[in-house]
């Protein structure tokens, strides 16, 4: 009997994907749990639909991704930290400080996890810090380290 799994089953398969299922198997522990349905015409042209329903909703999200990116690039945050003598800083800028400023100065909420930086700016300067958008696409924003 080919059944459409539900969700995702260790020993079975994962969600979406048609497996053949002996008869008893299928009637007296896959379709009582709600694991799968069984694969009629119905039921397969309804996972058609989910599965394009899913894909429209993947390219969005990459779309809107890449115009992001597109648009970080252009932009420059500045952060302001303060300094003792001798130009010496006090403390550092994480990626919170920086998402902050990103809504202050250009209206854009990113989430501080998505800012990738290997340690806190600790210096002032220019810098080139990494953004994940989403999985395959990475921005880069310029944040500047100034003295307050």
């Amino acid at each position: 009997m080919k059944i459409i799994l539900l969700q995702d089953e260790k020993k079975l398969g994962k969600k979406g994907q048609i497996i053949e299922a002996s008869e008893g198997y299928a009637r007296n522990y896959i379709l009582p749990k709600k694991i799968g349905v069984e694969a009629t015409p119905k039921n397969l042209n309804d996972l058609k639909l989910h599965n394009a329903n899913e894909a429209k909703k993947a390219q969005e999200l990459l779309d809107n991704a890449k115009a992001l990116a597109e648009e970080l690039k252009e932009k420059q945050v500045v952060v302001k930290i303060k300094a003792g003598e001798g130009g010496k800083t006090f403390g550092s800028v994480s990626t919170k400080e920086i998402a902050a400023a990103l809504k202050e100065q250009h209206g854009l909420e990113i989430d501080k996890k998505k800012i990738q930086m290997q340690e806190n700016l600790k210096n002032f300067g220019s810098y080139e810090v990494a953004v994940k958008l989403h999985p395959s696409v990475t921005a880069k924003l310029t944040v500047k380290v100034v003295e307050e």
